[in-house]
């Protein structure tokens, strides 16, 4: 592209608040900060402040332009012979130029005219989902910010089977449009899943809480467990199972294109708040009988 006279007047890192030697990322997360606090649909939105911070990452935020404004910068307007400047070197007048393409044609090796185009800018916004739409993907739509008729655009978006809470995705070229023929900048959905009443989620895995009673936590038992696609499986507990073991049970996790999770059983052993007279009876009579107590602390051999 064509050397810019903007870029003699604006100091593009101050824009941006970044150091010349700032990273990429450094300045892609300063620009997304500004973008966001200056949008002109944000609370408190400055349109002009917002236009001057797209300005600078265009700039800065492509590795090849970034360079030229490097070097621009460096040689300076005296470098292209007849530009005037202030006292103290800082002030560049063009009133003599229409064009400074041709004038840095042979220091970049182009001579182009006409305005820049620039890159659309990112945007983000959140999307909310049940539990189940995220782990089996959906088609839905999102609306972003206000148009001319004081309307939303609408963008549909395929979530993916298997999203986490607080994950982003990336939707190439579907956000704000582009100045001057620019691309279209990348819109980034942020997915807020709702929780579950029955499971809950560990990455793949699955989680699951069931109570299960004393005899047969202490006895064993095999139970009946529900999986998330509606089927049970059955569970065997070995004699001696403590509340708050962890089963797992493979491949009845959360399934995407590159693995499937697992199921994690915890079992929790409920207490019961009635009795009858027999089960009162029973837990008397196992009472007389038992001289282990989990608060007796193993004797230390002497």
């Amino acid at each position: 592209m064509a050397v810019q006279r903007e870029w003699f007047e604006k100091d593009y890192y101050a824009v941006l608040g970044v150091s010349s030697a700032a990273s990429s990322k450094e300045i892609t997360k300063a620009y997304r900060k500004l973008a966001r606090a200056h949008h002109p649909d944000a609370k408190g939105g400055d349109e002009e402040r917002f236009k001057e911070v797209s300005a600078a990452y265009d700039v800065l935020g492509d590795h090849s332009k970034r360079g030229e404004y490097d070097e621009a910068r460096r040689v300076g307007p005296s470098g292209g012979g007849g530009f005037a400047s202030g006292s103290d070197g800082s002030n560049v007048h063009f009133e003599d130029f229409d064009d400074l393409g041709g004038m840095f044609g042979n220091l970049f090796g182009r001579g182009q005219r006409g305005p820049v185009s620039m890159r659309g800018v990112d945007q983000e916004t959140r999307i909310h989902l049940g539990f189940r739409d995220a782990i089996d993907g959906v088609m839905t739509t999102v609306s972003l910010g206000r148009v001319g008729d004081g309307g939303q655009r609408q963008v549909k978006v395929r979530i993916p089977a298997g999203v986490d809470n607080g994950q982003r995705i990336r939707l190439a070229g579907k956000g704000g449009a582009g100045r001057n023929g620019g691309p279209a900048g990348d819109l980034y959905v942020v997915v807020e899943v709702a929780p579950d009443a029955m499971f809950g989620r560990k990455g793949q895995h699955l989680t699951l809480v069931i109570p299960v009673t004393f005899p047969e936590a202490a006895l064993g038992s095999e139970i009946k467990i529900p999986t998330y696609d509606h089927s049970t499986v059955t569970l065997k507990i070995p004699p001696g199972t403590k509340s708050g073991t962890t089963f797992r049970v493979k491949g009845r996790g959360v399934a995407t294109q590159k693995m499937t999770g697992d199921l994690l059983v915890t079992l929790e052993i409920a207490v019961p708040t009635e009795l009858s007279p027999k089960e009162r009876e029973a837990l008397e009579a196992l009472s007389e009988v038992t001289d282990w107590s989990p608060r007796n602390k193993p004797q230390e051999e002497g």
